[in-house]
């Protein structure tokens, strides 16, 4: 009965999908030049992804970025980064043409960040492509996936939601970017607060436009 008992307070903290710094890594998927004029609210994907790669070097979580054939669409874009000189040239940027970014190279990258990393914060395009089959490997191989809703999408809106209906049916976890941080923080006593607090408040004033359609606006 013991046994059981704990089998069952397992599958209870599996399901609800906490994240905290020490298990977590954030992946950045293709959110390169080429890509960034052509998909739907696209700055609101590259503001947020600053937001959170800027959260990330706060609580010491690792950055991991892929690269869709460089050579065609371009390299990562800059405005991911609040320093983009000081933080792309510590970044690990994989290239690719799977569209995964769990790649040969980029897993064996993400294995040796630890064990321990069993949760993976998603963000990145195209929202129905690369995006959805990271998920899907990665939730495959067992693991826990955020997607961070203000931070994917497509060319057309209508991809973009399907993606994140199927990833939610497959079991991601489908989270905004200021939620994710105060859950990474879980209190107001985290020793990172005043300044991470400081980056949602600048976020925050940022213009978000996944907001018009939840408003009823275009």
């Amino acid at each position: 009965m013991a046994a059981a008992n704990g089998v069952a307070t397992a599958a209870v903290k599996r399901a609800v999908g906490k994240l905290t710094p020490a298990t977590t890594s954030l992946l950045l998927c293709d959110i390169q030049e080429r890509f960034r004029p052509l998909i739907y609210r696209g700055e609101t994907v590259v503001r947020t992804a600053q937001f959170m790669t800027s959260l990330s070097k706060e609580l010491e979580i690792p950055i991991v970025a892929t690269q869709q054939y460089t050579k065609v669409f371009g390299p990562t874009v800059k405005d991911c980064f609040a320093n983009p000189e000081v933080d792309m040239a510590e970044l690990p940027i994989f290239e690719k043409k799977l569209f995964s970014m769990l790649t040969p190279e980029c897993s064996a990258h993400i294995e040796s960040l630890g064990s321990e990393r069993t949760s993976f914060i998603l963000c990145g395009i195209e929202a129905h492509v690369c995006v959805q089959q990271t998920a899907l490997d990665l939730l495959e191989q067992g693991h826990d996936v955020h997607v961070i809703v203000d931070g994917v999408s497509s060319q057309q809106p209508f991809d973009r939601e399907i993606a994140l209906q199927r990833m939610s049916q497959a079991g991601a976890y489908l989270t905004t970017a200021q939620s994710a941080a105060f859950m990474l923080m879980k209190s107001a006593d985290h020793p990172n607060f005043r300044e991470i607090s400081k980056l949602v408040v600048n976020h925050m004033k940022l213009p978000n436009e996944f907001n018009g359609p939840l408003a009823g606006q275009p």
